[in-house]
This record gives C-alpha cells, sequence and structure tokens, in this order.
C-alpha cells in the first residue's frame, strides 16, 4: 500500500470512528427512553443502571455495524438492539423472587378455573390476594415470558395459558386489529388512557405518571390490569 492509499484509509477509518461515536453520543437519551418503556416490568430489585449500562452497549454495537445506506432511521435500527441488551442482562442477573413465582402460579392456577373473560377482580377473589398483587404477578408473568422466550409472546395482553398464536392470513390479522381496537374503546376510562399514552404517545411510564398525577409504579399498575383485560377480550373473542 503507497502512502497516499495508505492516508485514504486512516481518514475512512477516522471518520468511521467520529460518526460511531457521534451516534452514541446523540443517541444516549434513546437508551433511557427503551428503559424506561420495559421498567414496569423489572422486580422491584432489579439493578436499573446495570440495566441501563447494558443498553448503552447495544447502543454502541448498532453504532458500529449501522449502515446508513440502507435507508433504515438509526434510531429503528437501534431500538430492538438496546432492547434485546437490556433483555439479555436481565435474563443473566434478574431470576424472579420465590415469593413472586409462588403468586404466579396462584394466579395461573385460578385463571384455569375461571370462565372466560376473566378479570384481575376474578383473579383477585380466586386467589386471596389484592388486585395490586395480582396485577404485580401479571406483570411478573410477563417479564418471566420475555426472558424466557425471547419476547415471543402476544403483542398485547398477559395470557395465562401459555397460548402462542400461529401465523395467520392478513384478513385473519387485519380482524384481530379491528377486535383489538374495539376492545380498547371498552376499556375502563383510565386504562384506555393508561394503554393509549403508553403503546400510542410512545410516553414512559414516568412520563405518563406525570400525565395523570401517579406514582411510576402504579402506572405500570394500571398497564398491566389493561393489558390483561385486553388478552381476555380478544380470547373471548377466539384470537
Amino acid at each position: 500500500m503507497n502512502p497516499v492509499e495508505n492516508a485514504v484509509q486512516t481518514y475512512n477509518q477516522v471518520a468511521a470512528k467520529s460518526q460511531r461515536d457521534a451516534l452514541i453520543l446523540d443517541h444516549l437519551t434513546l437508551v433511557r427512553h427503551v428503559l424506561g418503556k420495559m421498567i414496569g416490568q423489572f422486580p422491584a430489585d432489579a439493578d436499573v443502571e446495570n440495566l441501563e449500562a447494558a443498553g448503552v452497549l447495544g447502543l454502541v454495537e448498532a453504532a458500529t455495524h449501522f449502515d446508513a445506506e440502507r435507508g433504515v432511521q438509526f434510531k429503528t435500527y437501534a431500538y430492538p438492539r438496546i432492547h434485546g441488551a437490556i433483555i439479555d442482562e436481565l435474563r443473566r442477573n434478574c431470576p424472579l423472587p420465590q415469593q413472586v413465582l409462588e403468586r404466579v402460579a396462584l394466579v395461573r392456577h385460578a385463571y384455569s378455573t375461571l370462565a372466560p373473560p376473566v378479570s384481575v377482580e376474578a383473579l383477585a377473589a380466586a386467589t386471596g390476594l389484592t388486585v395490586d398483587e395480582v396485577s404485580d404477578a401479571l406483570a411478573a408473568f410477563r417479564m418471566a415470558r420475555t426472558i424466557s422466550w425471547d419476547g415471543c409472546e402476544r403483542a398485547v395482553g398477559t395470557r395465562l395459558d401459555d397460548h402462542q398464536p400461529q401465523p395467520d392470513a392478513a384478513a385473519e390479522r387485519a380482524e384481530e386489529a379491528r377486535v383489538l381496537a374495539q376492545a380498547i374503546t371498552q376499556l375502563p376510562e383510565r386504562e384506555r388512557l393508561t394503554v393509549t399514552l403508553y403503546y400510542s404517545e410512545d410516553l414512559r411510564l414516568k412520563e405518563i405518571g406525570a400525565v395523570l398525577g401517579l406514582s411510576e409504579s402504579w402506572v405500570s399498575r394500571i398497564v398491566n390490569t389493561a393489558l390483561f383485560h385486553l388478552g381476555e377480550a380478544m380470547r373471548a373473542r377466539g384470537f
């Protein structure tokens, strides 16, 4: 390699590193956003700082392998990699406490004995737990499914029967979307608003809490309760 070619190669390497570093610095807030969307699924003793560090590593990996010529926005490319890095860290370091597992088992058993659609209140009555404890158990179940099955859960809802839908035709998916939209409109007002802010407006739990004047943990319970009710509405319609 002659001196000119060597200089060009060195320049390209420096430029690539500079672009990567700029992507990382410009998108650190994306890590906090992803973490904020997931935090309601974490056990209370989760090391949030450690999870954020894992998310940053996911961001660095995304910036290293990003190719702008493919026509995909960096945020779109980086989001699943940050999410995946956080899930991997959860899998390594955040097993659910035995007490939580026992409550999940209790709720699942009660669920199997009740006719659909099942409500959180009905589960509370059947298990002797409070509504908040049932909601927390549903959140723990969703998290366990995400960790154990690499996110292969239903997009909406908490199905305690481990139902896994098969690929549907486009018309069936459209019908599922229609039924889901109808189910959302039938949620209690606070659940409907919270789900809308969480999914449609892409707000974090902390931001939703600021809008509604509620704590982050309380918003998490509302989201989990709403997701369960939506899952039950879909189950009652055969989805």
